[in-house]
C-alpha cells in the first residue's frame, strides 16, 4: 500500500474526517454522558444502512444489476427518455422502499448503464438525488423525518399522503422539467465492447434480493439491528468476498455525522435561540425548517423542531423542502454521491440543488398556502 494511495483514500474520506473533528471539538466544549452519545448515534439507522449495504453489494457481485442495465439500454431510444424513466423509477421506489433503498438500487443501475452507453452519469446521479427527495416526500414511510412526523401527528396514512401531495407534486414536476431540459437530446448509443448482460451468480442474486426485501421489512417493523446481525452472519457464511467489498467507511461517515449534528442541535445557545422564535407563524415555521435542514440535516432538524411546531404536517413540508440545497440537507444526497464516487460530485450537486431549492421553496409555500387558505 503506497503513500500516494493512502493520501488518495484520505482525500476521499474528507467528510468522515470533517465530522469526526467536529464531534470531537463539540465533545470537548460540551461534555455529555455516554447515554446521550448513544442516542445521537441512531443505532437503528446505522443498522439499517449496514443491512442495505451488504444486500446491495451481493446484488452487485451477482451481476444482476449489469444484466438489468443491458436490458434497459437495449430498449431505450433517446437519452432524455431513458433519463426520465430512471428519475420516475427513483421517485416511485422512494415512496414505498424509502429514499436510501431507492438510491441503493437505482444509482448502481445508472452506473452500469453509463458503462455501456453514452448516458451522462454525473447529471443522472444528481437528478436521482433530487428525485429521491421529491418522491419520498409523499409517503409517511418514504424517509425518516416523515416516519417520525407521521407517528407524532397520529394522522391516518392516507391523510398524511393527501397533505403532502401538493408539496410532492411541485417537487416532482420541477425534477421532471429539469430532467428534460438538462439531459442532451441525442439518441442512446451503445458501447458494444462493454455490453455484457451475463449474470455471474444467479444464486447470489436471488439470495441478495430476498435479503434486501427481508431487511426492508425488518426496518419497517423497527427491527433493523436484528436484520443487520442476520445479514452479516449470512454473508459471512455464504458470501464472505462480498462482505469484504462493502463500503464500510460510509458507515463510519454516517456515525460521525449523526454524532456531530445531533450534538450541535442540542447545544444550549441553539436551544435558547429557538425559545425566542414564534413557531406558530406558518412562514416562520416553514423558513425555520428549511434553514435548520440546511445547517444540521433534515432528520436532526425534525427532532429539534418537533416539540416546538404546532402543526407536524407543516413541519414535514418544511424539512422535506430543506432536503434540497446543500448536500447535508438530506443524507440521501450524500448516499447518492458516495455510491457514484463522481469527481467533483459535491460541486456538481450544489450547482443544481441550491438553485433548485431557491425555486422550489417559494413555489411550494405558495401552492400549499393557496390550498390551505383559498381566497
Amino acid at each position: 500500500m503506497t503513500a500516494s494511495y493512502l493520501l488518495q483514500r484520505l482525500r476521499e474520506e474528507w467528510l468522515l474526517w470533517l465530522f469526526t473533528t467536529l464531534a470531537i471539538v463539540l465533545a470537548m466544549l460540551d461534555p455529555q454522558p455516554p447515554a446521550t452519545w448513544w442516542r445521537w448515534l441512531q443505532l437503528p439507522a446505522l443498522a439499517g444502512l449496514t443491512g442495505l449495504l451488504v444486500a446491495i453489494q451481493g446484488i452487485r457481485d451477482s451481476g444482476l444489476i449489469r444484466h438489468v442495465a443491458a436490458m434497459v439500454v437495449a430498449r431505450a431510444h433517446s437519452l432524455r427518455g431513458l433519463g426520465l424513466v430512471l428519475v420516475i423509477a427513483t421517485a416511485l421506489l422512494s415512496m414505498v422502499l424509502t429514499n436510501d433503498v431507492s438510491l441503493f438500487l437505482i444509482v448502481p443501475l445508472t452506473l452500469a448503464i453509463g458503462r455501456v452507453s453514452n448516458l451522462p452519469v454525473p447529471r443522472m446521479v444528481v437528478l436521482e438525488a433530487l428525485a429521491v427527495n421529491a418522491g419520498s416526500t409523499l409517503s409517511p414511510i418514504g424517509n425518516p423525518q416523515n416516519l417520525l412526523l407521521w407517528q407524532h401527528s397520529r394522522q391516518p396514512f392516507l391523510h398524511f399522503v393527501a397533505s403532502m401531495l401538493p408539496t410532492a407534486a411541485v417537487m416532482l414536476v420541477l425534477v421532471a422539467a429539469l430532467t428534460l431540459l438538462w439531459l442532451p437530446r441525442g439518441r442512446v448509443t451503445l458501447s458494444a465492447e462493454h455490453l455484457d448482460g451475463s449474470i455471474a451468480s444467479a444464486r447470489l442474486g436471488r439470495c441478495s434480493m430476498l435479503a434486501l426485501l427481508g431487511m426492508v421489512l425488518l426496518m419497517e417493523h423497527g427491527q433493523a439491528p436484528l436484520g443487520a446481525l442476520v445479514m452479516l452472519a449470512l454473508f459471512a457464511l455464504l458470501a464472505r468476498s462480498s462482505l469484504r467489498r462493502v463500503d464500510w467507511p460510509l458507515l463510519l461517515t454516517f456515525a460521525a455525522i449523526f454524532l456531530a449534528l445531533g450534538h450541535a442541535a442540542e447545544l444550549p445557545p441553539i436551544r435558547h435561540l429557538l425559545d425566542r422564535i414564534d413557531f406558530s407563524q406558518p412562514l416562520t415555521l416553514y423558513a425555520s425548517g428549511i434553514v435548520a435542514a440546511q445547517l444540521i440535516s433534515n432528520v436532526p432538524a425534525t427532532v429539534l423542531l418537533l416539540d416546538r411546531a404546532s402543526d407536524p404536517l407543516a413541519l414535514a413540508v418544511a424539512v422535506n423542502v430543506g432536503s434540497f440545497g446543500v448536500a447535508t440537507g438530506s443524507l440521501a444526497n450524500l448516499i447518492a454521491l458516495r455510491l457514484a464516487r463522481l469527481p467533483n460530485g459535491l460541486g456538481q450537486l450544489h450547482r443544481v440543488s441550491i438553485p433548485f431549492l431557491l425555486v422550489c421553496a417559494p413555489l411550494v409555500y405558495w401552492v400549499t398556502t393557496a390550498i390551505r387558505h383559498p381566497a
